[in-house]
């Protein structure tokens, strides 16, 4: 049988870079964020031999290898052989693992970090692993940032694995997802109004991260106060959305994208801020890059009468425009045979 999983990429709306190290071990990190209707996917097909074959749509690029050779770390699918080295079993068959996500690596969607989610949804069923969706999204993280070193925040891997509008508490040694009961009506107004836009130019969100974390550690004061505003930010935009006020949210994305400015001065790029003041000058009431920043997805909320004006602003500047639907389930597993 072959074992398939898909799970959601996310959108942050405040909070981002408080779930980044040491902010969370020494303050305690809060993010507000959501899941939407683009995924990464996945297929594990087992093979008859000892065979591993990794083919990602997204680099296009694919490695074989032996299940009980060691992996060798060559810039060619890394991700996927550490965690295949963590959670595979090399007394068994090969298999053969083939990806793919809606979102191009460095988008601002979280999409590395839901890959992983998604591989590690694959190796779980595989290999009959007992773990809960703490322990997936716990692992995910692990293999990216500890095993592999790569530098990042925490809250996508919670996001994919558990899907829906979440408030995400990151402590020393804690994270505490919080599902929200968004009303229907809230998430219809939010599809209502809000839209994508792809800047076209992928980010490194190391650099970002590197030079917001050394202006956190070196004591900078717009970085330290902006930090502590993504929080305060964070749990007025969830109250705004479980108390039904959307108008509310709207407006304060744009106090978010000003605090997050804050950060760090690589977060925002001439473009950006054009599409930025542009956008707001068609009407819409805020937005925000989705991730780290330097590039990717920026989020928008608008007056709904005015949406199309923001959306053809966009589009002049080069920018691609998408509506997209909230996604309320997480990672998802699934078997079916060839036939």
């Amino acid at each position: 049988m072959n074992i398939r999983s898909r799970a959601p990429l996310r959108i942050s709306f405040a909070g981002g870079g408080t779930d980044v190290p040491p902010f969370p071990e020494r303050e305690g990190g809060l993010v507000l964020n959501a899941t939407i209707a683009r995924y990464a996917y996945g297929l594990l097909r087992p093979r008859r031999d000892r065979q591993v074959r990794i083919e990602s749509a997204d680099f296009g690029l694919a490695v074989n290898y032996n299940v009980d050779e060691a992996p060798i770390f060559d810039g060619r699918l890394d991700l996927v052989k550490a965690a295949i080295r963590r959670l595979g079993d090399p007394a068994a068959p090969g298999y053969d693992i083939f990806l793919h996500s809606n979102a191009p690596p460095g988008s601002g969607l979280g999409s590395s970090s839901t890959v992983m989610v998604t591989l590690v949804g694959l190796l779980r069923e595989h290999h009959n692993l007992a773990l809960t969706d703490y322990e997936i999204a716990q692992m995910s993280h692990h293999i990216e940032r500890v095993d592999m070193g790569m530098l990042g925040g925490m809250q996508d891997q919670y996001a994919a694995t558990f899907g829906g509008f979440n408030f995400i508490e990151f402590g020393a040694d804690h994270v505490i997802v919080n599902p929200l009961r968004v009303s229907a009506d809230v998430v219809n107004e939010l599809e209502h109004n809000m839209l994508l836009c792809y800047t076209g130019a992928t980010r490194r969100s190391d650099g970002v991260i590197e030079d917001q974390t050394a202006r956190y550690e070196g004591g900078e004061a717009g970085t330290l106060a902006a930090l502590r505003s993504q929080k305060q930010l964070a749990t007025e935009m969830k109250n705004a959305l479980v108390r039904r006020r959307p108008r509310e949210f709207g407006d304060m994305l744009h106090e978010a994208w000003k605090q997050k400015k804050r950060m760090s001065p690589k977060i925002s790029t001439g473009f950006i801020d054009e599409a930025y003041a542009a956008a707001r000058r068609a009407g819409a009431l805020g937005g925000k890059v989705t991730g780290a920043g330097g590039g990717g997805y920026m989020l928008f909320y608008c007056e709904f009468q005015k949406k199309h004006r923001v959306a053809e602003a966009l589009t002049r500047m080069g920018g691609q425009v998408t509506e997209f639907a909230f996604e309320p389930e997480g990672l998802t597993t699934w078997s079916m045979s060839d036939g």
